[in-house]
């Protein structure tokens, strides 16, 4: 205890608030019932009682056994169990409890030792219910023989205090005095000489009485038997002999020898020796050799059990005279109990956001052993994160050091290694399992840091185009994704209506169809935020490419199918996207007179698309006498003669024109079947000739394609009028009204916007125009 104090006043100097430098004492009587008071111990502690269950009080006590709770609604200290002081201390003068009143948040001690008050429970026991003693008539008055005294397992003034004999007799009184140790040496004394011839034997009672309140007593019978002439006793060579022996002594071994000698011979100096009948049977783990007197062990030994033994040795000659001395063993200490490791708490899992020094679990080791054997070092295994602070007397702390991170790592395993400083030293592990909780201190991260998305125009609504992903690093709803797209230049603008994303999988899908004309790109900002609290995000941007399809025919702009002559000037719409090209028609031979003066000829104009598009035009030239001499070229007198290599020329170049058509009409087949393949899955293209029932469809999915009306027109001028084929690109607006001819549409309700001639201004290539001359 005094250790203790020092340990206690120690932290006190140190300034550390959680420790009380003196303990707190009470006292009760043994023997009380469960549920005793014994006083208020949270006013004591300078606490309420509101303080005990909000900082989780309890009762630690470094044995293990809990003698007294703890009631934390009323702060009362009451006994848990029956006390019985003479078991938990023996005939030990003082018996105090010690324990600690623990609170754990905060953490803080209180030391309480309690003593054990001796109540007079138990009576004077003699070792033997009757004694015999033998004594020679010739034994002088003042003879003293000893006699085993009582035991009383009380202390104090509860112990033995007199002896007295009844009745009472005129040959015999007793004797007592304290010795040593508390010991009370009774002795029979002889008052006057003894007559076998007139007495042989003589019987009463020798009576032990105690000093408590009332008192208690014990008694033994006394028989004395009047012998002849063997007139000396045996003598112990000392009155007390001490022995030791090791608790991990096997049966058998020898603790010591006892001897007495006889000065008289024969049968009166034969001495044998035995154990006197003792309450307490210690001598049950020893047998005596009756003859030399060597005692031995007889059953194991263990010293956390029992470390002192006292055992009564009586040595008796063939007389019947006897002698008795008191043998101390004590049983000495090895190394054979291990630490012992006790988890008072333990918090698992904790936060991965903890700051270091916070307090896992609190634990106390305690070892069974003395001395050195029972000195205990505690630490632990290969860890970084987490280490052992002493908290107070025995008590130690498991707290972190530093950082924790449960992506890193999930779970540590703590190893707390107990060894005790006997040889060879014997130690005891304990494993703690520290779960680490997540805390959403990690924002989803894509897996690329930009996407780019494919889509071909026309496509059919909720059209899935590609998909985006992102993970997490935490665990559980702060690691669940969802996805949403954000506005790319602030909260304050909508998002784009057209894209959506699934919020679960991440696929991205075009919600309307797209027309390449008016849009080649968009690009929208992804968002993929987790189910933390607060929760994380990120975004990435998604471009997404509108791919083109050949779904625009070419467009006659002049000359108008609405014209019946030609003006003397035309005016072609301008603006909008497309190739604008422009085409002539000459005359290949001077008309003659057997020609028509008035000619019906069609314009066919096909793109270069997959399936080819095309539109006519058709005309009709009025042929003039003498309008054309001026710009036909003139004839050479030798020109007839040309015309039969000319004519083979043709015909050859003919030929090679149809070879080469063939072959580009097989390769364009090949590549039809290809593409046919490839886009079997994909969005539906619309061409020229299915244009009503992509209407109908567009109408029928709630998204309706923009209206293409057409102008055509002609400018004036003989031989050098061009056509020039536009394809307006118009706002979105409701379909109009459109009227659709030989030679190209008109629209009734946009007029035609003038453009310049050439090919400045062409955007798209692939256009082609034909002249069909017919009689020429």
């Amino acid at each position: 205890m005094a250790a203790a104090r020092q340990v206690l006043c120690l932290w006190a100097l140190l300034g550390v608030p959680r420790v009380r430098c003196e303990p707190i004492r009470y006292s009760v009587a043994e023997e009380g019932e469960s549920g005793s008071v014994v006083a208020d111990v949270a006013e004591d502690a300078g606490l309420a009682p509101a303080q005990l269950s909000a900082r989780r009080a309890r009762i630690a006590s470094p044995a293990g056994r809990q003698h007294f709770r703890l009631e934390r609604g009323s702060g009362r200290l009451v006994v848990a169990e029956r006390l019985d002081r003479e078991e938990m201390c023996g005939r030990s003068r003082t018996c105090t409890l010690a324990f600690e009143l623990l609170l754990a948040d905060p953490l803080q001690f209180f030391p309480i030792e309690v003593s054990v008050e001796d109540i007079n429970d138990h009576s004077p026991v003699f070792p033997d219910e009757r004694l015999v003693f033998k004594i020679l008539e010739t034994s002088d008055p003042g003879s003293r023989f000893p006699v085993e005294g009582a035991q009383d397992f009380d202390v104090g003034s509860n112990d033995i205090q007199a002896y007295s004999i009844i009745p009472e007799n005129k040959f015999f009184s007793v004797s007592y005095q304290k010795k040593n140790e508390g010991d009370i040496q009774v002795q029979l004394v002889l008052q006057q000489p003894l007559d076998r011839e007139e007495q042989s034997e003589l019987d009463f009672t020798l009576v032990a009485t105690d000093g408590g309140s009332p008192p208690r007593s014990g008694t033994t019978q006394i028989h004395i038997i009047v012998m002849d002439v063997n007139d000396n006793a045996p003598i112990f060579t000392h009155d007390i002999y001490t022995g030791h022996i090791v608790e991990s002594a096997p049966e058998g071994s020898l603790v010591l020898r006892v001897m007495a000698t006889d000065a008289d011979v024969g049968t009166n100096g034969d001495i044998s020796y035995q154990f006197s009948q003792v309450v307490s049977q210690s001598q049950s783990a020893f047998t005596i050799n009756t003859t030399n007197g060597e005692i031995r062990v007889k059953t194991p030994l263990d010293f956390e059990t029992t470390h002192k033994y006292e055992l009564g040795v009586r040595a008796t000659d063939g007389g019947g005279l006897s002698a008795l001395c008191k043998v101390l063993v004590e049983v000495m200490d090895v190394n054979d109990n291990a630490p012992e490791i006790v988890v008072s708490s333990f918090s698992s899992p904790i936060p991965e956001n903890v700051e270091p020094g916070t307090v896992v679990a609190l634990l106390a080791v305690r070892d069974q052993d003395s001395g050195v054997n029972g000195e205990i070092t505690c630490a632990l295994e290969e860890q970084l994160s987490f280490a052992l602070r002493p908290a107070f007397k025995n008590y130690y702390e498991l707290v972190t050091v530093s950082r924790l991170d449960r992506e890193e790592r999930a779970q540590h395993m703590v190893v707390v290694t107990a060894a005790d400083a006997g040889s060879p030293p014997l130690t005891s592990t304990h494993t703690f399992s520290v779960d680490i909780s997540d805390v959403n201190d990690n924002a989803p991260v894509f897996n690329q840091t930009s996407y780019t998305m494919y889509v071909h125009e026309n496509n059919a609504p909720a059209l899935l185009v590609g998909a985006v992903k992102a993970t997490d690093a935490d665990a559980g709803p702060n690691a669940k994704v969802s996805y949403s797209v954000v506005p790319a230049r602030g909260p304050e603008e909508e998002p784009c209506s057209c894209v959506s994303v699934n919020s679960e999988s991440g696929g991205v899908f075009v919600l309307r169809p797209l027309d390449y004309e008016q849009l080649r790109q968009l690009e929208v900002v992804v968002s993929a935020a987790d189910a933390g609290s607060p929760p994380l995000s990120s975004s990435v941007s998604v471009r997404l490419l509108v791919v083109d399809e050949n779904d625009n025919a070419p467009l006659v702009l002049h000359p108008s199918a609405q014209d019946s002559s030609p003006p003397s000037s035309e005016l072609v719409p301008a603006g909008g996207r497309g190739r604008r090209l422009g085409g002539e028609v000459r005359l290949r031979r001077p008309p003659t007179e057997r020609d028509a003066a008035k000619q019906k000829l069609v314009v066919l104009v096909r793109d270069n698309g997959r399936p080819p598009l095309s539109a006519t035009a058709a005309l009709s030239v009025l042929l003039v006498p003498g309008s054309w001499d001026a710009q036909l070229p003139q004839q050479s007198p030798a020109a007839g003669e040309d015309d039969g290599s000319l004519t083979t020329s043709l015909i050859i170049a003919l030929v090679f024109v149809s070879l080469l058509f063939l072959l580009s009409a097989a390769a364009f087949v090949a590549c039809k079947v290809c593409k046919r393949k490839e886009l079997s899955s994909g969005p539906v293209l619309y061409g020229a000739s299915s244009v009503q029932s992509y209407v109908a469809d567009g109408a029928a999915a709630g998204t309706l394609p923009h209206a293409y009306c057409y102008e055509v027109s002609l400018t004036t001028g003989s031989g050098n009028s061009e056509f020039k084929f536009l394809k307006p690109v118009l706002p979105s607006l409701p379909a109009q009204h459109c009227s659709t001819g030989v030679g190209g549409a008109h629209a009734e309700e946009f007029p035609p916007v003038p453009v310049t001639m050439g090919d400045a201004d062409f955007e798209s290539p692939g256009m082609q125009s034909v002249a069909q001359l017919n009689g020429f």
